[in-house]
């Protein structure tokens, strides 16, 4: 734990020094962009291709990183400064494309040869055999003559794009295809899943075929696997390094140093940008974006006859996508009973009742057809099954004595390792089945002053933390109160950081969020009561969501309470950058929907107050809260990011 720390800390100073945009390139930083295919301007036409490239707007590029000092490199020279031989550059950059066109021999070549550049070009091995794209067989690739007089430029490294994973394979019962590389198949006959040999050994099968393959045809050994959509795992990364593979490039924006070769950040250029647009890209690698979320219940969804389902699915999906969001916090567990407690999971797993394996469909559709990020929402603590031992549950200290908890969440506590071990390997389940984005942390992240008085907790807090085993002691006085409230803050966030790396073995690049209750953040001395704190909560996440819900708590002045709100996050560095408000939109209270027009006002007030991340919970599709067209008018983003 206190290494993973470690790690997060590092990562930390790192996005700061990345932030003076290569003020510090002598200490290794570069950036590689991605282009596909490069097309005449008279061969646009709808519907138009956002990954397709106009080759004047190419070579403006080129000028433009010229004149602006930057300066392009070889996969040889990254090498060598990992290696040491030698120092990268100022404002190093790494052209790559993808997928072998023959745009790159007969409109990218050239220019690369006018302005002394180099690049990397990704061959699918699949679609040399035939000559053809499986993705548009109407786009002509290169040949093999075309692709060994590239490479005998010293211009340009021929990389692998894999032989025959850069399509889809079925993924879940419903059959939707997902990424091969990254995907258990799911065999639909057998209605089981690959298990993790299987697949193993079909990753590794993969990347020394697409090795030998080009070696066979190009006299070359690769020595860069560009990974099919940019998705990627740790089973992944290791098969390529064993046959051979030096560096493997993904598809997330961002800067890399010369220890980020297993997996190489590259920012894709889409809607072909022009000069003005590219600059923006190239300096601030889309830092900027702003999130407009969603927050749905799969249980809302969810309906015994299977048909219905798929009705209410498509419902969703068209909603969403009318919206013109930028994310959707998607429920992954089942809670019937609506107390917010996870009964059972809708993803295959070790340890809980599958009520229907649907959360991977149904994002999958969001991502693919609402264009929308997806994270899936799940609880931290809060799992209920008769097979879990009682032991393992949060214990509050009342009436004098320990006894099992009254809160309304039956968690589980976060200092007993078999219950920390039960829910990693529910996280561990979620990411080997399911494509998504993010994970959102549910809020029964709660202790309360009176919690967790189990033994197990009492007997940590003395051998981890050298304070006081008794309780009584523990709550004598604020500050002791305030004290043992911060280590148990600190813990959770600990724990969530756990299950974030539980899950990025499968799904490297998910972001993280948390449900944060807003009084901790209005009034901070009450970290006692609730052991959050805001300071934590940005120290360990992406995204803080904090429940900007002022009929939930009540407020005298709902306008006054979410001004409050939003000035205390913005007295924190990064504090408006990461936070996520999430309003309501139905008053659970009154069972009322919040009326049109107070949850406009609502979300205007947080946009004037320079609010970032704007939310909303629940979305209900079948009365139309929010309003569609108040969602259209208020909430969507300009453009589709």
């Amino acid at each position: 734990m206190k290494i993973f720390t470690r790690f997060k800390f590092i990562v930390l100073l790192f996005a700061l020094f990345t932030l003076s945009s290569f003020a510090h390139a002598k200490d290794g930083h570069f950036i590689v962009l991605n282009y596909h295919d490069i097309i005449d301007e008279e061969d646009i036409v709808a519907p138009f291709d956002r990954m397709e490239v106009n080759k004047h707007f190419l070579e403006d590029q080129f000028i433009w990183l010229k004149k602006n000092g930057y300066n392009v490199v070889s996969v040889q020279t990254v090498l060598d400064a990992a290696a040491g031989k030698t120092v990268l550059p100022e404002k190093a950059i790494l052209l790559t494309f993808d997928d072998g066109y023959l745009s790159f021999y007969t409109k990218v070549f050239p220019l690369l040869k006018k302005y002394h550049y180099s690049a990397t070009v990704a061959l699918v091995g699949k679609w040399m055999d035939g000559n053809v794209t499986a993705d548009d067989p109407g786009k002509s690739i290169m040949n093999w003559e075309q692709v060994r007089e590239v490479a005998q430029s010293g211009l340009v490294e021929i990389a692998s794009h894999t032989y025959d994973l850069h399509n889809g394979i079925v993924a879940n019962p419903q059959g939707n295809t997902q990424a091969a590389a990254i995907t258990r198949l799911y065999d639909d006959p057998m209605l089981i899943y690959e298990n993790d040999e299987q697949y193993r050994l079909r990753i590794r099968a993969a990347m020394f075929k697409s090795a030998d393959f080009i070696f066979q045809h190009a006299g070359i050994r690769p020595r860069v696997m560009v990974w099919p959509y940019g998705e990627y795992n740790a089973t992944a990364i290791s098969a390529a390094k064993e046959a051979g593979f030096k560096i493997t490039m993904g598809l997330v924006d961002g800067f890399n140093t010369l220890a980020d070769l297993d997996v190489l950040r590259r920012s894709i250029m889409i809607d072909d940008p022009k000069t003005d647009k590219f600059a923006e890209l190239v300096t601030g690698l889309r830092s900027e974006q702003s999130l407009r979320v969603a927050h749905i219940d799969l249980d809302y969804l969810f309906d015994k006859d299977p048909e219905q389902t798929e009705k209410n699915i498509g419902l969703l999906i068209q909603r969403i996508k009318d919206m013109h969001i930028s994310t959707a916090y998607l429920q992954a567990y089942a809670d019937p009973d609506g107390d917010g407690n996870a009964d059972e999971l809708y993803f295959p797993n070790r340890h809980l009742p599958v009520r229907r394996d649907l959360f991977n469909r149904v994002a999958w559709l969001l991502k693919k057809k609402a264009a929308v990020k997806v994270y899936a929402w799940l609880p931290i603590m809060a799992y209920q099954s008769k097979e879990i031992d009682k032991s393992w549950y949060v214990q509050e200290w009342k009436a004098g004595k320990i006894q099992e908890s009254s809160h309304v969440y039956t968690r589980l506590s976060p200092f007993n390792p078999a219950a920390r071990q039960f829910v990693a390997e529910i996280y561990e389940d979620l990411g080997k089945y399911c494509n998504f984005d993010g994970i959102l942390f549910h809020d029964d992240g709660i202790l309360s002053d009176f919690e967790d008085a189990s033994p197990m907790a009492l007997a940590y807090g003395k051998q981890v933390w050298g304070i006081s085993d008794d309780i009584n002691k523990l709550r004598e006085t604020s500050k002791s109160r305030l004290d043992w409230a911060k280590h148990k803050t600190e813990l959770m966030g600990q724990f969530t950081d756990e299950l974030t790396s539980r899950v990025r073995v499968y799904r490297p690049s998910i972001k993280t969020a948390r449900n944060f209750y807003a009084l901790p953040l209005l009034e901070p001395y009450s970290e006692e009561w609730y052991a959050q704190s805001f300071k934590s909560f940005l120290a360990h996440y992406d995204y803080v969501a904090i429940e900007a819900m002022p009929f939930m708590e009540e407020a005298k002045n709902p306008t006054e309470w979410l001004s409050n709100l939003v000035k205390a996050a913005a007295k924190e560095p990064d504090g408006l950058k990461k936070t996520v408000f999430e309003l309501q939109a139905t008053n659970w209270k009154t069972k009322q929907k919040i009326s049109s027009d107070v949850f406009v006002d609502q979300l205007s007030l947080l946009k004037k107050l320079g609010a970032k991340h704007i939310g909303y919970y629940p979305d209900n599709v079948y009365d139309d809260q929010p309003r569609l067209d108040d969602l259209k008018q208020h909430f969507s983003l300009p453009e589709l990011q």
